[in-house]
């Protein structure tokens, strides 16, 4: 009896055991968050000075008296 429940738990665990879908999600899982915090890094640093950047833009424009496109 107790072969045979050995037998079924091979049968049934040690495939799984060696499946590495679950790692691979994962691992891209944590690469995506690590983009995503970069991202938002990148964001907060530089984004007062792209708001400037768009402002002086904009205000030159508004300067040249350049009328909008429709």
């Amino acid at each position: 009896m107790l072969d045979y429940m050995q037998a079924v738990l091979r049968g049934v665990i040690a495939p799984r055991m060696k499946s590495e879908r679950g790692a691979t999600a994962v691992e891209y899982g944590i690469m995506v968050a690590a983009i995503a915090v970069v991202i938002i890094a990148i964001v907060f640093t530089l984004g007062g000075q792209l708001n400037d950047l768009f402002k002086g833009v904009s205000d030159g424009i508004k300067n040249k008296g350049v009328a909008p496109t429709p």
